[in-house]
């Protein structure tokens, strides 16, 4: 006789545990172990729990490979799912070996789960491990779909009861179900995600707190009237009414320097969307600033294009949302405009504004405002480039480029990379929660009742036009981090904090991924002669860019720095390019005037005529501003259930080489931490959202 110690780890996640009966057979290359069942006396596989069982076979088993894990019913009990976190034999001649699960088994059904060791095709000599991987690829491919979000953006999970935006005529004389209660506006329909696989929801204790969050805040705002108040704020003051109570440092800084153009300035280096900015080297034809324009604002002994030949010019250009159509809100027509923003870096280290059109074509109709303007135009001149913000950030920095390429990747990966793949196991920490999210955005963005109909002049349609844009133009050297900096020409810019903390965390990620991917793939052969890989990267391309060859993705990887790169930009898009646009919305959103979703008035087409009144009346009204205010605030919160980068609980590496570069990864990116700490300290606005501590694996929020 042959006896197996056998240690199975049930999650620690509420509601984990079961009641039904669970049995194991064991799969060697010696032979096979009759299916026993797990059972002790009293509770088995509690919430938890990691329960002991010894199973004796006829003979040894040789090498353990693969077990099979069979949840069947118990008596009278009902049915209920169980989170397995992994399985532990130790086998007769004291060997150990684990075997990872990491997902639910909801019903009465057979687990096969391979022995962790990772490996490609090329590595498995066996014929059953080869038609493992291939029977769970199959399995994922039939169960895993992909279907067209909206035409022209990246394609998405398939969930049968979401539907995208369309077009179409509603019969005022028959009232619909929007999936929401008049003057609720953020509750989520839950059917977009109650058919999301068990193992691509949130935990249980991320999902209550999630609408824990919403809930009460929404009936706040409900009972005090804010969500039916369709008037103009009557006091730039009256705003801070609706400041979330856990106010911060910045937000509080937010509140009372929006209106400087230093402030102005510093966002586009460390704000919530600083990847916009660029290094201007000719002022362009559609944007004819002169000399005498702005001159005054350069300092003395200088020149225009002076300052231009010593880079000290940059451009916010907003052309990507140039004729948008808007909608109406709350029974008023809503406004738009596609600016130019010029700014001028100072001998005083300050980013500072020195001239804005709000259109692509200048005419007579179209003045540039400068800082020598009212007091009243030129900051309502700001106003509109921070709208303009709002979508570049909230459309494009944001949804499109963090979270629907992020969906992408990961889908692509669930069907193409078995559980055994070294890269499957490299880059599952990064793709968690990530369908959740944003099966849960889809509902509140981009849905009908939905935020981009109630809360933003552009609408549904418009909003989506945006990323569509955005997406026909990114290209693959543009999520390449440090390619950016130094296509934009601002590779070299003083006081560029995020610049500075995006190429630490890069670089640690790089270095981390360079260690684990020369490990597993020793040449360039192996890369190419990898199928899943290359079944992976060209669904990317597919799915993703829709095809698109002029996006520079690659359709296939061939060398072992290709694909260190590629896996680089893959896991630093779903950790800290999302954590960068993400982790500080609401404190610079929570003070409305500095990040409006609408505007209410044209834009000016004329100077000396905005005062107090014409501003508060262009704002967002009260229950748009409460609207976009409690979206940001719960998908600003800091998630429950957090996992920071670096941090990898889930066992699925087991072999040293691999474990001892997570701990290498820890170990540098702890440093990166303590070096924006203490650069911080000496700073009047601290840069923090690319500190590592708060940095999740994941996009998760």
């Amino acid at each position: 006789m042959a006896t197996y110690k056998v240690k199975v780890a049930t999650g620690t996640d509420l509601l984990s545990g079961t009641t039904d009966s669970i049995s194991l057979t064991i799969v060697g290359t010696q032979g096979e172990s009759h299916k026993q069942r797990l059972n002790h006396f009293g509770r088995d596989f509690a919430t938890g729990a990691v329960d002991e069982y010894t199973v004796q076979c006829q003979q040894d088993l040789g090498e353990l490979i693969i077990i099979h894990l069979h949840k069947e019913r118990h008596s009278f009990l009902p049915k209920n799912p169980w989170y397995c976190n992994y399985v532990q034999i130790c086998a007769p001649n004291g060997r150990i070996y684990h075997f990872p699960a990491y997902q639910w088994m909801d019903g009465y059904e057979t687990l096969a789960l391979r022995e962790a060791t990772a490996k490609t095709t090329a590595d498995d000599w066996l014929p059953i491990l080869l038609e493992h991987r291939q029977e769970e690829i199959r399995a994922k491919q039939d169960f895993y779909h992909w279907r067209v979000f909206v035409p022209g953006l990246p394609n998405y999970i398939h969930i049968p009861s979401y539907r995208p935006p369309v077009r179409r005529h509603r019969n005022p004389h028959r009232p619909e179900w929007n999936g929401y209660i008049p003057g609720f506006p953020i509750l989520i329909n839950i059917k977009a995600t109650k058919f999301l696989n068990s193992n691509l929801r949130f935990s249980f204790i991320k999902t209550a707190s999630f609408f824990f969050r919403l809930g009460p805040a929404s009936l706040a705002f409900k009972v005090r009237g804010l969500l039916d108040c369709k008037r103009s704020w009557k006091k730039l003051k009256d705003i801070k009414k609706i400041f979330p109570a856990t106010k911060s440092v910045i937000s509080e800084y937010v509140a009372e320097h929006w209106a400087e153009d230093s402030f102005f300035g510093y966002q586009y280096l460390n704000g919530i969307n600083p990847g916009l900015i660029r290094r201007c080297t000719q002022i362009p034809d559609k944007f004819p600033v002169t000399d005498s324009m702005v001159a005054p604002f350069l300092g003395e002994g200088t020149c225009l294009q002076a300052e231009l030949e010593k880079g000290n010019i940059y451009l916010a250009d907003y052309r990507i949302l140039e004729g948008i159509p808007t909608i109406e809100l709350n029974g008023r027509k809503q406004h738009h405009c596609a600016p130019l923003c010029l700014l001028h870096f100072s001998s005083e280290g300050n980013m500072m504004p020195i001239a804005i059109q709000l259109s692509q074509t200048p005419g007579p109709d179209c003045p540039i405002f400068l800082p020598s303007d009212s007091e009243w135009d030129w900051l309502l001149a700001k106003t509109w480039v921070r709208y303009a913000e709002f979508y570049s950030h909230e459309a494009i920095s944001h949804l499109l480029e963090a979270h629907l390429i992020g969906e992408a990747f990961c889908l692509a990966l669930l069907r193409h990379l078995p559980m055994c793949h070294p890269l499957y196991k490299l880059l599952i920490p990064h793709t968690r929660y990530t369908v959740q999210i944003n099966s849960i955005g889809r509902a509140l963005l981009l849905n009908e009742g939905g935020l981009s109909a109630r809360g933003m002049s552009l609408g549904l349609e418009g909003f989506a036009e945006v990323m569509v844009r955005a997406l026909s133009e990114l290209t693959y050297d543009s999520l390449y981090v440090p390619n950016d900096f130094v296509e934009r020409g601002v590779q070299d810019l003083p006081g560029y904090y995020y610049r500075d903390d995006c190429l630490a965390v890069w670089d640690a990620l790089e270095r981390y991924v360079t260690e684990i991917i020369t490990y597993y793939y020793p040449n360039d052969a192996a890369v190419e002669g990898d199928p899943e890989l290359q079944s992976w990267v060209q669904e990317i391309f597919k799915e993703c860019l829709l095809g698109r060859k002029s996006s520079g993705f690659p359709t296939c990887l061939r060398t072992v720095p290709e694909l260190i790169r590629y896996v680089t930009i893959v896991i630093y898009t779903c950790s800290a390019r999302h954590a960068a646009v993400n982790t500080g919305q609401l404190e610079y959103t929570a003070w409305m005037p500095n990040f409006p979703s609408s505007m209410r008035n044209p834009p000016m087409q004329a100077k000396g005529l905005t005062t107090l009144e014409t501003f508060m009346d262009t704002l967002p009204d009260v229950k748009t501003t409460c609207i976009v205010l409690l979206v940001l605030w719960t998908l600003s919160r800091e998630p429950d259930d957090k996992r920071p980068l670096g941090h990898f609980p889930d066992i699925h590496f087991v072999e040293e080489a691999p474990r001892r570069s997570m701990e290498a990864l820890r170990q540098r990116l702890a440093q990166i931490s303590h070096n924006i700490r203490q650069r911080n300290k000496c700073l009047p606005v601290p840069y923090y959202y690319l500190d590592p501590v708060l940095i999740e694996n994941s996009i998760s929020i």
